[in-house]
């Protein structure tokens, strides 16, 4: 259960620290990043960052998950990415200067580090392996997002379902996909009534288990061979 007091945070006592960009700062680096960062706790759907505003520094998850989108011409939202504990989120546009493109809200309640662009910029320039860890999670960011879309684009409704079970599975740690049907419909980019649909024939084909909202995925290389992986 989360605590809904971020006092208790620290980025020495930081569990999501071991998965981040910062995890290989000793203790002198620690306590200044410590000294120079806020943390804050959201409550679920409130939004981190909006679209179209400008950046102001960067954002470490302590505990929770967030959900990055885009909104359509119509309001509709398709998420494009889920981060989870131990991500940064928005320093991309920080580097732009320029507005966010997407926008950014808590999935769940979450305890939500920032940190100034100033800091920040004065961090990579005193550390070169965060500097070259950021350029690498770009790098490689740039590749996922190339290989989202292509699924996305080419693939049934049904397979890109497979397809981002899969990548929730992992967002989870495994444990069951609990998410909201239209968030979940947003990510796989249909309609909520596909969705249901969708989901109901994977349990009807032992593919997954439902209680309430939370999926349980049970034949994972089913998924697999679904999704074309």
């Amino acid at each position: 259960m989360l605590e809904k007091s971020h006092k208790h945070v620290t980025c020495q006592t930081c569990a999501g620290r071991q998965n981040s960009l910062l995890n290989h700062f000793c203790s002198d680096e620690l306590d200044h990043l410590n000294s120079h960062r806020a943390c804050n706790y959201y409550k679920k759907h409130q939004a981190i960052f909006l679209e179209g505003s400008f950046p102001r520094g960067v954002y470490c998850i302590n505990q929770g998950k967030v959900k990055i989108f885009k909104r359509g011409d119509e309001g509709k939202e398709q998420i494009i990415h889920i981060a989870k504990a131990g991500e940064m989120v928005g320093f991309r546009a920080m580097f732009t200067e320029e507005p966010y493109k997407v926008g950014a809200d808590a999935l769940e309640e979450s305890n939500i580090c920032f940190i100034s662009k100033e800091d920040f910029l004065n961090l990579m320039d005193t550390n070169p392996v965060l500097r070259n860890g950021i350029i690498k999670e770009l790098s490689k960011e740039l590749a996922d997002r190339a290989d989202f879309i292509t699924n996305m684009a080419q693939k049934s409704v049904r397979e890109r379902l497979a397809f981002t079970m899969l990548i929730l599975l992992d967002v989870f740690d495994n444990e069951p996909i609990n998410l909201s049907r239209e968030d979940l419909a947003n990510f796989v980019g249909t309609a909520t009534e596909t969705l249901i649909r969708l989901i109901k024939d994977f349990k009807e084909e032992g593919i997954v288990e439902v209680q309430t909202r939370k999926i349980h995925v049970l034949d994972r290389e089913r998924l697999l061979q679904i999704a074309g992986k």
